[in-house]
């Protein structure tokens, strides 16, 4: 297929079939993930978002607090659930050259008010849960672990998400299996578990509209999730964006405040139940790829690539590629970005950054996640990214540090 043609997504979602659409004997997606991936019992709805949603509306019922910490630098509809359920986002800034919170900043901001923290895993790649559940047990706190974009990772053998108090995944479009959108909420705890359901049988309708929209789409990202497909559903958008300088819509962070909550149907469920039996092979592909292409851009002089702590065993859709500086980030991008070649941005600002969200989050004092989002690129794993496709882009960043 002539490049012209080809569109590399910037994530590696796993591909649909239509047979996957066809009625069949297969298990429920509930009991599918579980087995899978040694779960409890999970709970499906219809985002990672609404997961999210739910979790923090259940702790909120029995509790005066009201602030949610937050990492400074995630993906802004975090902030965007906090404050749906009435509650106070509080900012804490990252490590150094990393997407995790920083131990010494947590330490500081969480106090008696601290109804959760929410430690982010980013694109596979592994967060300290540990340190902050320690800090969030001193104040009585609870951990949501934000596993979104990490279903399938673990840390010591035990799944990403039951590392916390409450875990969810998001099954959206690029992270891995998707509805379209969907989300899985976890919890080891079967007295909150069951809270859990009664919250979300609670506020939570049926949406029949909703259903047969995310069914449209579904059956669009089957047809169209290929490199000649998305060189129009994906490349032409973005460029046109990019054109524009419009940033924030060329990576998809231009979101509403209004949430859609609405329930799973039966055959959005089903049509993810029989994808799931590909995935454990679908990410063993992907982490083969990923070690070989990770130590050749960490061995560019200058950058650095995240990579999971010593224990972890994370998910590669991506590839996350710190630069030297913001100025060689963006050289890098400017001959990347547009080129149909996987390469783009996670995030484009610290939160406190987006215009939608500055009223509500204020000032906020900072420096290492505005540097992080100002130095960050992200590479595809997908397994259309071909081996000359991979050799251009690392050209580009050599020659840009």
């Amino acid at each position: 297929m002539p490049d012209a043609w080809r569109e590399v997504p910037p994530t590696a979602g796993l591909p649909l079939r239509w047979r996957d659409f066809l009625p069949a004997r297969t298990g429920a997606i509930e009991t599918g993930l579980a087995a899978l991936l040694r779960l409890p019992p999970v709970q499906i709805e219809c985002s990672g978002t609404a997961a999210l949603i739910v979790a923090l509306s259940t702790l909120k019922q029995d509790s005066a607090r009201r602030s949610v910490v937050i990492p400074a630098y995630t993906c802004p509809l975090v902030a965007l659930a906090v404050l749906h359920c009435g509650l106070k986002p509080v900012l804490c800034d990252l490590r150094p050259d990393h997407f995790d919170m920083s131990p010494q900043a947590l330490e500081i901001i969480c106090n008696d008010d601290t109804l959760a923290v929410i430690p982010t895993h980013l694109g596979g790649r592994l967060a300290d849960v540990a340190s902050v559940n320690k800090i969030a047990q001193r104040v009585g706190a609870n951990v949501i672990e934000d596993a979104a974009q990490s279903l399938g990772a673990s840390m010591n053998g035990q799944a990403a998400g039951l590392l916390g108090d409450i875990g969810f995944y998001s099954l959206a479009v690029g992270k891995g299996l998707t509805l379209y959108e969907g989300g899985v909420l976890v919890t080891r705890d079967a007295v909150l578990r069951e809270r859990l359901r009664a919250s979300s049988t609670e506020i939570v309708p049926y949406r029949l509209s909703w259903e047969i929209r995310r069914l449209w789409q579904l059956a669009g990202y089957t047809a169209l999730y290929r490199p000649s497909g998305l060189r129009l559903a994906y490349g032409a958008p973005l460029r046109r964006a990019l054109r524009k300088g419009k940033l924030i819509e060329a990576v998809g962070d231009d979101f509403s405040a209004d949430i859609p909550l609405h329930r799973v149907g039966g055959w959005r469920r089903s049509i993810g139940a029989r994808a799931l039996a590909r995935l454990p092979s679908f990410l063993a592909m992907l982490s083969t790829q990923a070690a070989a292409r990770k130590k050749r851009l960490a061995a560019i002089p200058g950058v650095a690539v995240m990579d999971d702590p010593e224990g972890a065993r994370g998910t590669w859709p991506y590839l996350m590629v710190l630069m030297p500086s913001a100025r060689s980030r963006d050289a890098a991008l400017t001959h990347l970005w547009p080129a149909g070649l996987g390469v783009s941005r996670l995030f484009i600002h610290a939160l406190p950054d987006y215009p939608y969200l500055a009223a509500q989050l204020g000032q906020a004092d900072v420096p290492h996640a505005r540097n992080f989002a100002a130095r960050m690129l992200t590479v595809s794993n997908s397994p259309w990214l071909r081996e000359a496709d991979f050799l251009r882009i690392h050209a580009v960043l050599m020659q840009h540090t």
